[in-house]
């Protein structure tokens, strides 16, 4: 079976322009990647493609909100042939790109009946090309990637990947793709990246797999029904269960507009952003000293802060973990990503206390991230009902890849903590429509030369006011120590 035809996806008709009326540059004529003989075959689901089409498909006509889009520049420009054979090469490479997700019916006790996963050896992906001027193509490149990444996908039919070229007197000059989460997460992404320059260098896919196996979807849900696997998925929703059952049931024992909640189930979510140069160096200074990741001193950092502003001195995070822990599941492209349950007792007690301790609770809780999403939830929904699980509403995501070594994009010398504090810059880029078990959502992003916090917030239970405290204190909090500890 062929991927979806182009009225499938969108097609490539001629007068094509965005929601706005804004016209997206003359559409070309069509193209086609046309893949032949790669691998191909149908098994279950693997846990995260499952706890991702979960998601997307509750979300329903809010799906896109969740698809990768990327609008990337290409230099040298090159032709539209050479272009397609680079992707036709990063398909055949990563099955996750050209996989589809049905519904079998069924749910039953094993944990993955219920979606299948079919990954197609042959087929054919349409192309959207655009042309335009040289000086047009990134106001075109950012309209076709919001056309593409904005519409939702269909699962069963379409593969989860969109193209799109953006041509400039015959040659490419910027290529945009869109993917479902389905297909990838954002640690996915990166390596699909790094595949793809590679490609574009001159390797094949063949190659690559050869120095550096990854590990494909089909491949994971073997592992995941396979005893070993079944054992640790009953393990990691057990320790789920027994950290939700011992966890704080209210972390925010004095909500800012409990009444809201009720009164008002359309509010917005706002969402703060924090740039900061002075914590992408104080972080990293501060791990080095403690003897933990810059990833922990940030998760301590804000259970410290958590504890200290909401009156519970236990805090809950559902931690977004990629579950790349093993040298094949490193080099994937798939979702992989899952929830972890991170409880941190006594965090409000002290900072430096805090922050070594959580490196060995996550590190706990890291090993239990791996599970069958689907199968945990009927567990969690039975805790709620009886008013033994913890509040878990609170989430953490910290974007940043491991695989591309220490954070440092911050210049020791010359650039003094105290004087890089002064560089810190607070915004509240937009609102969000409510989301299901949200309290607060907390995503650490990179920035050149800087670290970012980004965060979206329930009205009901955080304030404005409240949301910039917690965003500077946890930044406050890690360069005072960083500055106690003689690195300004």
């Amino acid at each position: 079976m062929t991927t979806s035809s182009a009225d499938g996806t969108g097609g490539t008709g001629g007068g094509k322009s965005t929601a706005g009326g804004q016209s997206t540059g003359r559409t070309a004529e069509e193209r086609t990647i046309r893949l032949d003989s790669a691998r191909a075959g149908t098994g279950p689901a693997t846990w995260g493609q499952r706890a991702i089409w979960g998601v997307v498909t509750r979300l329903g006509d809010d799906a896109p909100r969740y698809n990768l889009r990327l609008d990337l520049p290409l230099a040298p420009p090159r032709t539209a042939a050479r272009v397609l054979a680079d992707l036709t090469e990063l398909l055949r490479m990563h099955d996750s790109l050209r996989t589809r997700l049905l519904p079998n019916g069924a749910d039953g006790v094993d944990g993955v009946a219920g979606l299948e996963q079919v990954v197609d050896g042959s087929g054919e992906l349409p192309v959207e090309v655009r042309e335009c001027s040289e000086a047009d193509a990134p106001a075109v490149g950012a309209s076709l990637m919001e056309e593409l990444a904005g519409r939702s996908f269909d699962h069963a039919r379409e593969w989860p990947f969109r193209v799109g070229l953006v041509e400039c007197g015959g040659l490419v000059h910027r290529l945009v793709l869109a993917a479902s989460h389905t297909a990838m997460d954002l640690w996915g992404e990166g390596r699909m990246l790094r595949d793809l320059a590679l490609i574009e260098e001159g390797e094949s896919a063949e190659a690559l797999l050869r120095a550096r196996p990854a590990l494909q979807p089909l491949e994971a849900a073997e592992i995941q029904t396979s005893p070993l696997g079944r054992r640790r998925d009953e393990g990691a929703r057990r320790y789920w269960c027994e950290r939700l059952t011992a966890g704080p049931k209210r972390i925010f024992l004095n909500p800012a507009d409990p009444e809201r909640a009720a009164t008002d189930p359309g509010r917005m979510f706002p969402n703060a952003l924090l740039h900061s140069p002075a914590l992408a160096g104080a972080v990293e200074r501060v791990a080095e000293k403690l003897g933990v990741s810059d990833a922990a001193v940030l998760l301590g950092a804000a259970s410290h802060q958590l504890a200290r502003m909401s009156g519970s001195s236990d805090v809950l995070f559902q931690v977004v973990v990629s579950n790349r822990f093993q040298p094949a599941a490193a080099e994937s492209v798939s979702t992989m990503a899952q929830e972890a349950v991170f409880l941190l007792t006594d965090a409000d007690k002290d900072f430096e206390d805090a922050v070594r301790r959580t490196r060995s609770v996550s590190f706990s809780a890291f090993r239990h991230a791996g599970y069958d999403k689907w199968a945990l939830e009927r567990e969690v929904a039975r805790l709620v009902e009886r008013g033994e699980a913890a509040d878990h509403s609170c989430w953490w995501n910290d974007t940043r890849d491991p695989a591309d070594g220490p954070f440092d994009t911050v210049e020791r010398p010359g650039a003094p903590l105290g004087e890089l504090a002064g560089r810190t810059v607070f915004s509240w880029p937009t609102e969000f429509l409510p989301r299901v078990n949200v309290s607060v959502a907390v995503d650490v992003l990179t920035a050149p030369g800087a670290l970012e916090l980004c965060m979206t917030a329930d009205p009901a239970v955080l304030s404005r006011e409240g949301m910039e405290r917690f965003l500077r204190g946890v930044e406050e909090s890690v360069i005072a120590e960083a500055t106690a500890r003689g690195d300004e």
